[in-house]
């Protein structure tokens, strides 16, 4: 009889048996299949993008294992991620796709995560999140210099990362639940997934920093542009935040002005704009 357990094995035994069907991209390949997408809006393209890096998104996915969420729904959601990476992908910028969506894939893993019913009960502050994706290489890297004992390691998370103790004792508890191996054989063709998906480069400590950062100046340019008069919010976004940025000549024949006053109000917008980010700067520090 098939437990509930062996049917989860088998269901992902199945996906990563499927997407491995798909073959890798060459760099060329690569840079072809997106201008196609970005030029034309050719959907087969894109999607030959993406069923060409989902192995990644299982190999990714699973360095978030033990963290209270289903394997498969966190590789939903590293596929989402990846869909959004290939949209966003500009191929002229001379590096491969997938250094691009990585960022993308953990971001949305990172973004399930954190809206789970037990990481809400934990807390969301920006010191829990740190703890949570940090606690286990601290712990590691705090035996490995000889800190034995259970307290005192409790004790000196919970200084590091500025968090009290019981809340580094009850993230602890979450996430002390037994890890999926990826040397584990599957099920079907008695291979580990080690051995079929290729490693990727930045860990999720990293990612987690960068993507804190990213969220961070975002909301600071967002409070920034709030400042600026509609023409001024205009000018700015078709100028610095379009991926095809517009001429002041074509701005100005738009709004009915001189492409000189277009350039007074550029001007005028990114004086209010340097401003009110010191301000924003001035508030966190």
């Amino acid at each position: 009889m098939t437990t509930t357990a062996l049917a989860r094995v088998s269901d992902l035994d199945r996906y990563v048996s499927e997407v491995n069907r798909y073959p890798l991209l060459t760099q060329e390949e690569e840079i072809e299949l997106a201008r196609r997408w970005r030029e034309f809006g050719d959907v087969d393209a894109a999607h030959r993008m993406v069923t060409s890096n989902l192995r990644f998104v299982v190999k990714i996915a699973y360095e978030y294992r033990g963290y209270g969420a289903k394997l498969l729904d966190l590789i939903q959601e590293g596929s989402i991620g990846l869909m959004q990476g290939v949209k966003r992908f500009d191929p002229e910028r001379g590096y491969r796709l997938l250094s691009y969506a990585v960022y993308w894939i953990r971001s949305y893993i990172h973004s399930y995560l954190m809206s789970t019913t037990r990481m809400i009960k934990i807390g969301t502050s920006r010191a829990h999140r740190k703890l949570f994706f940090k606690l286990r290489s601290l712990k590691n890297r705090l035996a490995a210099k000889g800190m034995d004992e259970r307290d005192q390691i409790i004790d000196a998370v919970a200084e590091e990362i500025g968090v009290e103790r019981e809340d580094v004792e009850e993230m602890d508890r979450h996430l002390s639940g037994k890890d999926a191996s990826l040397d584990a054989p599957l099920a079907t063709t008695g291979t580990s997934l080690v051995e079929i998906l290729p490693s990727t480069e930045p860990l999720q400590d990293e990612l987690l920093q960068e993507v804190e950062i990213e969220a961070d100046r975002t909301a600071r340019l967002e409070t920034a542009m709030a400042t600026l008069d509609p023409r001024e919010r205009e000018i700015i976004d078709r100028r610095y935040l379009s991926e095809n940025p517009a001429q002041l000549k074509d701005i100005g024949e738009e709004m009915g002005v001189s492409k000189q006053r277009v350039s007074q109000l550029e001007k005028r917008a990114m004086k209010k704009l340097r401003t009110a980010l010191s301000g924003v700067l001035s508030e966190a520090a």
